[in-house]
């Protein structure tokens, strides 16, 4: 049997019955691909027959047969009948405008890739932001006392159901029942006031707020924060071109402009039940004079509620949106604290005139998923189990922070000032005679994750200096053993600070 060339190279470049390797007509069609791309088979050359390269390689005709089939199909050869099979011609159309560029534009190629001025802002500011595990990471729940068994249950129960309404793309706003379960749980727990119609099932937080901004504002509208604030809400404001306005927070919350403002906001930004991250509970006085603020600009303001439900000694507080009167508060709340951060669902609670419009984009921008999971969820809030569950990790989450808290002042004493935070999870300490980012460099090197509080401020250069330490995925009796090599970081950055 004479051979042939690409039958010869073929056989060189490997053994295509090596162990584990793909299906042989598979690594026929993929040697064959890498020849022509590389330029070993030319555009316009015949290959052999089916029949003689099968017989070459000592496989079976249907193999080289299925090989060839592929290839035709994507385009890499053409099949001329009583003629035989070609490589195809893949050079691009001769458009005489295309031509008279392509040898400028292949002189001109970047060598690397450059980011978007706003994706660069992004990035430049991650940091220590980027690292989500290691001790004293902050919002990390503690996934150990989950009740698995029970979820895999309601999992496996859903996965079952032929409920159309789980196993087609589902409602614009999310599914029917996990909606009518928050409705009755929001109402109790955090005082919203809202039907079923106004909640739009999101993935997580950050997709809640990052449609409320499509929804709302235009690029270069002005949006007001809290400074500090949470970096990954800021990040969604500057991804989306709008102009931040850092407001400070005092003793009572976010305190508004002392005159009145030019531009005025398209939105207002605010954690009020538990600022993120200084701990400050906004008062009612504030949040009255903030609700009459933005309906005297035309503003809405999104409330990010991100870990109410933890308080260790009292009640949780009422939502901001319990008070609004006047359709102005978009409330933002996640699963991701409470049950585990890989649920990955969210929700935002619209005012009724502008909840049909956040149905449709979230709809139309992210396809709203994961119906077996919210089937799963809508029973396990409806059957209590969510509840029962919150109200244990309060427990849990009590002891911790109080064990951190007599931790720190034991072991750092005068280096820090520990806050009296009757909530969340995390503390925000403040540091004496230390940059907080020396500190956290040192601590990572210990591998733990201090982040630097002057991180979530707009000008980290002149912030405060501080700590944010999460307890929620540390056990207490791993705490003051953590704190320690804490304290080794804090010294040596006061050292480098004073050499």
């Amino acid at each position: 049997m004479q051979s042939t060339p690409l039958g010869e190279w073929l056989l060189q470049s490997g053994n295509p019955r090596a162990s584990g390797g793909p299906p042989l007509h598979r690594w026929l069609f993929e040697s064959i691909r890498e020849a022509i791309q590389a330029g070993r088979i030319r555009k316009g050359q015949k290959l052999p027959a089916t029949r003689a390269l099968a017989a070459e390689l000592g496989v079976a005709r249907i193999t080289a047969t299925q090989a060839y089939e592929r290839l035709v199909a994507e385009g890499y050869l053409v099949s001329k009948v009583g003629a035989g099979t070609f490589v195809a011609d893949m050079e691009p159309d001769p458009i005489p405008w295309v031509a008279a560029q392509q040898a400028q534009t292949r002189r001109t190629l970047p060598s690397r890739f450059t980011p978007s001025r706003n994706a660069q802002m992004v990035l430049n500011r991650l940091g220590a932001s980027s690292r989500q595990v290691g001790p004293f990471t902050p919002g990390i729940p503690d996934v150990r006392h989950f009740p698995h068994a029970l979820w895999q249950r309601l999992l496996t129960r859903a996965g079952r159901s032929r409920d159309e309404s789980i196993s087609g793309y589902g409602a614009t706003h999310g599914l029917l029942a996990l909606r009518r379960a928050l409705v009755d749980y929001l109402g109790l727990a955090r005082g919203v006031r809202c039907d079923a119609d106004q909640i739009i099932i999101t993935q997580g937080a950050h997709q809640a707020i990052d449609l409320c901004i499509r929804a709302i504002c235009n690029p270069a509208d002005t949006v007001w924060i809290e400074d500090p604030s949470y970096w990954g809400a800021r990040n969604l404001f500057v991804i989306n071109s709008m102009r931040i306005r850092a407001l400070p927070v005092d003793a009572r919350g976010m305190r508004p402009p002392a005159t009145s403002p030019r531009p005025r906001p398209r939105m207002i930004f605010v954690t009020p039940s538990h600022q993120y991250p200084s701990g400050v509970v906004m008062s009612l006085a504030r949040r009255n004079l903030w609700l009459d603020l933005a309906a005297r600009y035309n503003a809405y303001i999104v409330e990010d509620d991100y870990d109410s439900e933890f308080r260790y000694r009292e009640a949780p507080l009422p939502s901001l949106q319990g008070l609004d009167r006047l359709g102005r508060t978009l409330y933002v709340g996640s699963f991701s604290k409470t049950l585990y951060p890989g649920l990955r669902l969210g929700f935002v609670v619209a005012p009724p005139a502008l909840a049909p419009t956040l149905a449709v984009l979230h709809s139309e921008l992210y396809r709203g998923g994961q119906l077996t999971m919210q089937a799963a969820l809508a029973e396990f809030i409806a059957g209590g189990h969510f509840a029962s569950h919150v109200r244990k990790m309060r427990r849990v989450y009590a002891e911790r922070q109080a064990v951190l808290a007599e931790s720190l002042i034991a072991r750092l004493g005068g280096a820090v000032t520990v806050p009296s935070d009757p909530a969340g999870l995390h503390l925000a300490v403040t540091l004496h005679d230390a940059r907080d980012d020396a500190v956290s460099e040192a601590a990572a090197a210990l591998d733990l994750v201090a982040r630097p509080l002057s991180l979530y401020y707009r000008n980290p250069q002149t912030s405060p200096q501080g700590l944010v330490l999460g307890f929620g995925g540390i056990e207490a009796a791993d705490i003051d053993a953590a704190v320690v090599r804490l304290a080794r970081a804090v010294e040596f950055a006061r050292v480098r600070l004073t050499a």
